[in-house]
């Protein structure tokens, strides 16, 4: 996607084996998940050294990568050595309670304390700092090694400690210069009637301390609360490292890191009259470049770039995506499945992917007449769109994310599968796995089939609509079993997903 001529002449890279690399809390066979343990949030840092992941119960658990800490040596001294893939490995760091379940009193509400999202912030002094949100409360989390500190030896002398004592008492004297404990008289000058025994005070000793193990510990520096009326749906980061957006159905807020009691409100699509109301606020992301502009998806499936340059409430926007309904083609459940659940920037902020019910979609920021790759993600749904939306799977919330070096994209299913997809130029890559310990169980390769171009410029290919591993009207699924949450690590092809309260790794 970002390679250029290069690209071009060099053709699409291969399709990449997945491979299995590790699960944490894997569910034995009958287990019931506890609803609280269920994940609900995924996010690797910058460096890919650290991943976090939020559940329904509020609580915030953070892994580090260890594999690359095991092999020291320069990067040349590595690359020489050892030409295999390396096995990425994570293991578990520390858990915190991040937020408590509430109750707005005022408007008679219980407010969940399921985490929405996660987003990591700038690392310093060897501290961690994360963002995260319920729906109406933002929280800023310091996570740091702190050595614990112990008295190992009080010290004490056993005549004390039996009862007798050598130290003057302030409530039996009846002297007229009364003294305190430390031996001083009550007006602060030194008595003429003490004096220090021979060889001092036996009883004035000091306990030892020591420094124990070192323990993480989590401290919330700072609460960003009563600024949503709605649900927060997202929370994104500024690359000035100071300023962060919150979004909810209507209203979209920029904070600073270091004011909590204070955020401006830069998008507002609430209108006069609440029946005049046709689309929400799904989703928003701030430019990975540049701190003045960020995107918003839609309700009705559109996306929105706004650059907060223009006004300080941003009603107008820079470009509108979206994709021009096709004639005739308008049902019941059109606005349904082109509501946009997820938006993501690619690393250099020239491409947004997003997701909606049925489909992947790439766009470029300098070309809004449409998508530049439509990628079919529940194409073999469609017969069955009544029975999804009788039981409410089809307002499921799928995330999507890019690789980091935007050759790929992925998303995912029902069933715990996802998938993934190449988003280079000629690229047919289109892989189906299962979140388990073999994601190739299920994997079926689906040709491309471009269906339209728009000349030389561009291109626009959709692929992915035969339904793979399950019947024409997707009898096969499970839509029980959904994986909603996922990640892709920033820097190499690695995937983290979450299948109810269980979450996989793997890599290629």
């Amino acid at each position: 996607m970002n390679g250029g001529d290069d690209a071009a002449t060099s053709g699409p890279p291969p399709s990449l084996d997945w491979r299995f690399s590790q699960v944490f809390g894997e569910r034995t066979a009958g287990e019931e998940v506890q609803e609280v343990d269920i994940i609900s949030a995924i996010e690797f840092d910058k460096s890919g050294d650290h991943l976090a992941t939020g559940d329904r119960g509020g609580r915030v658990v953070l892994f580090e990568r260890t594999d690359t800490k095991d092999h020291g040596g320069s990067r040349r001294d590595l690359e020489e050595t050892d030409y295999t893939v390396r096995h990425p490995e994570f293991r578990y760091k520390t858990e915190f309670q991040s937020h408590e379940p509430e109750f707005d009193y005022l408007k008679s509400l219980e407010i969940e304390e399921k985490i929405n999202k996660i987003r990591w912030c700038q690392p310093a002094n060897g501290a961690l700092f994360l963002l995260s949100t319920n729906d109406k409360t933002i929280k800023y989390w310091k996570v740091q090694e702190k050595k614990v500190k112990k008295i190992s030896e009080m010290n004490i002398d056993p005549s004390i400690a039996s009862g007798g004592s050598s130290l003057p008492s302030s409530s039996n004297s009846n002297s007229p210069n009364r003294l305190v404990a430390n031996g001083l008289p009550a007006h602060g000058y030194p008595s003429n009637d003490f004096s220090f025994p021979p060889g001092g005070i036996p009883s004035l000793r000091l306990p030892v301390v020591t420094s124990q193990e070192t323990s993480l510990v989590a401290r919330c520096r700072r609460v960003y609360a009563h600024a949503h009326d709605y649900h927060i749906n997202s929370i994104s980061n500024s690359s000035d490292g100071e300023t962060f957006i919150s979004a909810d159905d209507l209203r979209v807020n920029l904070w600073n890191l270091e004011i909590s009691n204070q955020s401006f409100n830069i998008v507002d699509v609430k209108p006069t009259n609440m029946e005049d109301l046709t689309e929400v606020i799904t989703s928003a992301e701030f430019h990975p470049i540049h701190c003045n502009m960020l995107a918003y998806s839609s309700s009705k499936g559109s996306i929105r770039l706004i650059d907060m340059r223009q006004s300080a409430l941003c009603d107008s926007h820079t470009k509108l995506f979206e994709e021009p309904e096709a004639p005739g083609s308008r049902s019941f459940f059109t606005e349904i499945i082109a509501s946009i659940s997820d938006i993501k920037f690619s690393k250099d902020g020239r491409y947004i992917l997003s997701r909606d019910y049925m489909t992947l979609k790439l766009w470029d920021i300098n070309m809004d007449s449409g998508p530049v790759a439509s990628y079919q993600v529940h194409e073999h749904l469609r017969p069955r769109l009544c029975d999804l939306y009788e039981n409410d799977s089809i307002f499921d919330k799928f995330e999507c994310c890019l690789s980091g070096d935007g050759l790929r994209v992925a998303t995912g299913s029902y069933s715990n599968l996802f998938r993934v997809f190449g988003a280079s130029p000629g690229s047919t890559e289109a892989a189906t796995l299962e979140a388990s310990k073999n994601p190739m169980r299920r994997q079926i390769q689906t040709p491309a089939r471009p269906s339209r171009t728009l000349g030389s410029m561009t291109r626009v290919v959709r692929r992915g609509s035969e339904s793979p591993g399950a019947e024409a009207n997707g009898n096969a699924y499970d839509f029980t079993t959904k994986l909603l949450h996922m990640a892709w690590h920033p820097t190499e092809n690695s995937i983290a997903c979450a299948a109810a309260n269980s979450l996989y790794m793997y890599y290629a």
